[in-house]
């Protein structure tokens, strides 16, 4: 791994190959390059990718929107360190010998929303009952609303014998009552005929384990989802009535430098 000082020439010799007048420890800054008129370019080298290397990233922010850290080292977490550097708006470079590959360019970022994975942290959210997991927990299951449906067809089972998915579904309100007993992740169910299923062994340890859950009434939301976390008695508010429209009238309708990777 290089010495920080040994960072500093390959990098200067790339952005004076794009025109940079360059210069070292200007201000706290390891490297300051100024071409014209335009907002000066800042990079923080560091042998390795750390938490002060990002801390001082941060901090020339304040002087200049064109940042770059230079590491003489690959990051071991390469993706989560570039999307990292992509939220806070930095570049990222890395120098091997006298080669510098620029990985990202210190552009602003406006992270594109998941709306899947939105749908699942909400559907997950309404359909857990209670909240039987402390947050920050670790080396422990967590009590997810699939565990709980299945805990409470395991405790309808051990208490009734065999039942069908159907059966199942509505007395243990279990919406996904068909596809846990066919999938079996836990290994507590099994099939006795057709279209009947039953505990085993397994389950009934697992029973003993979690406890057997209680059966919540959901109560609906505002938006007509439902929710199993509600206290009793709770009645979700109403959307206000939209007003009437009143009739519709009659009448007519900062340049960034270009930093490539090459040898120096």
């Amino acid at each position: 791994m290089a010495a920080e000082t040994e960072l500093y020439a390959p990098v200067k010799a790339l952005l004076e190959g794009q025109g940079y007048v360059v210069k070292g420890e200007i201000r706290n800054c390891d490297l300051v390059g100024v071409r014209g008129s335009e907002p000066p370019v800042v990079v923080e080298l560091k042998r390795a990718f750390s938490l002060t290397l990002l801390l001082q990233g941060v901090d020339r922010l304040a002087l200049s929107d064109t940042v770059y850290l230079a590491v003489g080292a690959w990051p071991k977490r390469l993706r989560d360190v570039k999307k990292l550097c992509r939220r806070l708006g930095l570049g990222l470079m890395i120098v091997a010998g006298r080669r510098v590959d620029v990985l990202l360019d210190p552009l602003p970022y406006q992270p594109r929303k998941n709306a899947h994975r939105a749908r699942r942290l909400l559907g997950e959210h309404a359909r857990r009952v209670g909240d039987p997991t402390t947050g920050g927990s670790t080396r422990r299951p967590i009590m997810t609303a699939y565990r709980q449906e299945a805990l409470r067809c395991a405790a309808l089972l051990a208490t009734k014998g065999p039942m069908s998915p159907k059966a199942l579904r509505a007395a243990a309100d279990a919406p996904k009552a068909a596809g846990i007993l066919r999938r079996d992740v836990y290994g507590w169910f099994e099939r006795t005929a057709r279209g009947v299923y039953d505990l085993t062994p397994q389950g009934r340890l697992g029973l003993e384990r979690f406890g057997a859950p209680e059966i919540a009434r959901p109560c609906a939301l505002a938006d007509g989802t439902e929710s199993h976390t509600a206290p009793a008695g709770f009645t979700a508010p109403t959307k206000p009535a939209s007003p009437a429209r009143p009739p519709a009238s009659r009448g007519r309708r900062s340049r960034r430098p270009s930093v490539n990777s090459m040898d120096a």
